[in-house]
């Protein structure tokens, strides 16, 4: 059946267009965004608001547990989620995220599932419309085809692939223990970056940067990267996956010599970090790593290049992700629309606590042990993934009852 037929009267909506002037920090409806969309969870992120008042004025759409929730923009393009929470008439959601009310002969979670699997993915992705910002049209989401077996067949695909997830869930849950670990231990030997109670020395951006040319690069506008110059193979066009995902493996568009010597300035080297400018991940950065793919960056990165001699590559990397750093100076730039990376006049003032290198090189030992143990726990990640997204496969074809 095509997605729009599988719904309780025809609910099949965008989230609502809520712009800044709408919101209320006091306000007791809260708003649903991209950053809550998790792929295949809720993620329960977002901390924005307004007040029954104005819900009402814009006739906004109340979210109902279990409903299910498509992100029509990356990163996954088209992620689904069921939304948990029992409240009525608490919660509305912003635009760009779809709202689906499946029909009672449809299990939301065997739906959920359908939407995640990579069939269906691979399908969103052909369909998706855009080259900086991405996304998928609610007409298209609509006539996508699900599979639709019995409510009694939904239940038996849902028990098997709950139980799948669980393993996966488990595995996902030891890797944010390290990562909290690690946290730990950098605020222990530093404290927090931005109340600085350890009194460190502070540098700027281009204090900590190599003295060299481009060491500071957003990247060109948009209207240099056009669909129509990309070349089935050449210098690699490093994109914001990269930086959201630290995955280097991806690679999609490319440009010739040419191009690359035209816009050799935004070119990107090993040892580089590429830093996300946009959308609900702003802020998310990478570390590029050796041996990589010569290449530039796209409009929606930012390069740096450290100078280690002054500050390590990881140490930068832990400081940039602190949640009390890009509270204070990304939470500004985060609106109900899209959010962008504050002006680099802006960025260049940002202060950075700078460590003696001999502590610096000590917590880089400390971390180097938990990132071993994350090895581990990854591969084991990886097995229950890949068990999971067969049993996905399986289900969409038929072949799990």
């Amino acid at each position: 059946m095509k997605l729009k037929d599988i719904l309780e009267g025809c609910l099949f909506t965008d989230g609502d267009w809520i712009e800044s002037k709408d919101q209320d920090a006091n306000g007791d409806i809260r708003l649903i965004q991209l950053s809550d969309i998790g792929d295949g969870y809720f993620v329960n992120k977002s901390k924005k608001f307004i007040n029954e008042e104005t819900a009402r004025k814009l006739r906004c759409t109340f979210l109902r547990k279990d409903d299910i929730l498509i992100a029509r923009m990356p990163d996954p393009l088209g992620r689904a989620c069921l939304f948990p929470f029992e409240e009525n008439n608490k919660y509305i959601t912003a635009v760009d995220v779809c709202i689906l009310r499946p029909n009672d002969k449809c299990n939301n979670r065997y739906l959920q599932y359908c939407l995640n699997s990579p069939e269906i993915r691979s399908i969103i992705n052909r369909q998706k419309t855009g080259t900086t910002r991405e996304r998928i049209t609610r007409k298209k989401l609509g006539e996508l085809e699900i599979p639709f077996p019995s409510l009694k067949v939904q239940q038996k695909i849902v028990d098997i692939l709950d139980a799948a997830d669980i393993l996966r869930l488990n595995n996902k849950t030891l890797l944010i223990k390290y990562d909290t670990l690690a946290q730990s231990i950098f605020l222990h030997m530093f404290g927090d970056p931005v109340r600085n109670e350890k009194e460190w020395e502070c540098k700027t951006i281009e204090q900590l940067v190599r003295k060299e040319k481009n060491s500071i690069k957003r990247g060109p506008f948009g209207g240099a990267l056009k669909k129509e110059i990309f070349v089935e193979n050449g210098y690699l066009v490093y994109e914001q996956f990269h930086a959201l995902n630290n995955d280097f493996s991806m690679q999609r568009y490319f440009i010739d010599e040419r191009k690359f010597n035209e816009l050799k300035g935004f070119e990107v080297k090993s040892g580089d970090i590429i830093i996300s400018c946009s959308g609900v991940y702003l802020g998310k950065l990478a570390l590029v790593p050796k041996n990589s793919k010569q290449g530039i960056i796209n409009q929606a990165l930012l390069k740096v290049t450290i100078d280690e001699n002054i500050m390590r590559n990881d140490f930068f990397i832990f400081h940039f992700s602190h949640k009390n750093f890009r509270q204070k100076y990304f939470d500004s730039n985060r609106g109900a629309g899209i959010p962008n990376f504050p002006p680099m006049s802006e960025f260049k003032k940002f202060p950075f606590i700078t460590p003696s290198l001999d502590l610096q090189n000590q917590f880089a030992e400390k971390i180097t042990l938990i990132e071993q143990q994350k090895e581990l726990a990854k591969q084991e990640l990886k097995e229950s993934e890949d068990l999971f997204n067969c049993l996905l496969q399986k289900a969409f074809k038929g072949e799990l009852t």
